[in-house]
């Protein structure tokens, strides 16, 4: 390899064909981290889009400048990644996408679809009068750019939106409040989205205690990782018929074939398809290239969360 030559390494094909002409100087390897690296340096490795923490390990012995994911999420990966790489996530690639499944969860929900589209596959006209989404109080559990995304949506609905993070602050919109202000605020919301990152502190943060505090009727929706919600209570709170749920992600994941949340009537399940959308593939390719155009003129990459 020439000094002049920038290596990345590319785990699928259609990627490689998203990022279409590359400058020169760029060589591309397909490696899709099953087993040992092709060769022993590459400047940017790409990750696969689904189960890369289980490869990381490949990269042991292997000289990087970055590990690129395609996940925004990276929980795992600290304790995976072997030591010597920088890797940066996907933010910018995925927000919006599951923005949109996040409202289609909320509309589907508050909207009786399953219902009809249950009542359809019966060959039943079942009309039926359901709370709107507008004038309904949502509140954000976790508001990174994700939870930004879903904010602007929600805001064109006419729901009044709560924003809770980590820590206090205010923007333009308004108050961001600290996590320790659920306990108050989580009586007020007819919808809470659960958007956090999993960590060893919101690991099962989603329990009795919560969701106890929750109105009756409410619907909780997570769209972050399925451990930090408790499953036993989320069966227990939803079984009652004293909240709906909408999820995304679950513990275990994927759910066992007849577990008893897919039974529930109030209960919506999308198999963890947040970011699988056509949307995906060109922002990862405009992500990749940024990384790439950086490399090439001596910047520093963006978005990244480790170094081992």
């Amino acid at each position: 390899m020439s000094p002049e030559t920038l290596r990345v390494s590319l785990p699928e094909p259609d990627l490689r064909a998203a990022l279409g002409e590359l400058p020169d100087g760029v060589e591309i390897i397909d490696w899709a981290m099953e087993g040992p690296a092709p060769v022993p340096e590459i400047d940017l490795v790409v990750t696969p889009y689904m189960g890369a923490a289980n490869r990381v390990a490949h990269l042991a012995g292997v000289r990087t400048r970055l590990v690129q994911s395609q996940s925004i999420g990276y929980d795992g990966i600290d304790n995976l990644l072997p030591a010597g790489h920088v890797f940066a996530n996907a933010a910018t690639v995925h927000e919006t996408s599951t923005a949109e499944l996040t409202l289609a969860l909320i509309l589907a929900s508050q909207r009786g679809i399953d219902d009809f589209v249950r009542a359809a596959g019966r060959g039943e006209w079942a009309p039926a009068h359901h709370a709107s989404l507008a004038d309904r109080t949502v509140l954000l559990v976790g508001f990174g750019g994700v939870g930004a995304a879903i904010e602007s949506r929600l805001l064109a609905f006419e729901a009044t939106v709560i924003r809770v993070a980590r820590t206090a602050r205010s923007d333009e919109r308004g108050e961001i409040y600290a996590m320790e202000s659920l306990a108050e605020l989580l009586p007020q919301a007819d919808i809470v989205v659960i958007g956090v990152p999993l960590t060893t502190g919101t690991t099962g943060m989603v329990d009795d205690t919560f969701l106890s505090s929750m109105r009756d009727g409410a619907l909780l929706v997570n769209i972050a990782r399925g451990p930090v919600a408790d499953t036993d209570a989320l069966l227990a709170h939803a079984s009652s018929g004293r909240l709906r749920l909408a999820l995304d992600v679950t513990d275990p994941e994927p759910l066992p074939h007849g577990h008893p949340l897919f039974a529930l009537p109030n209960v919506i399940i999308s198999p963890h398809v947040g970011g699988a959308s056509s949307a995906m593939r060109p922002r990862m390719a405009r992500l990749v290239r940024e990384q790439i155009e950086r490399m090439l003129r001596g910047d520093a990459a963006v978005n990244v969360v480790l170094r081992s």
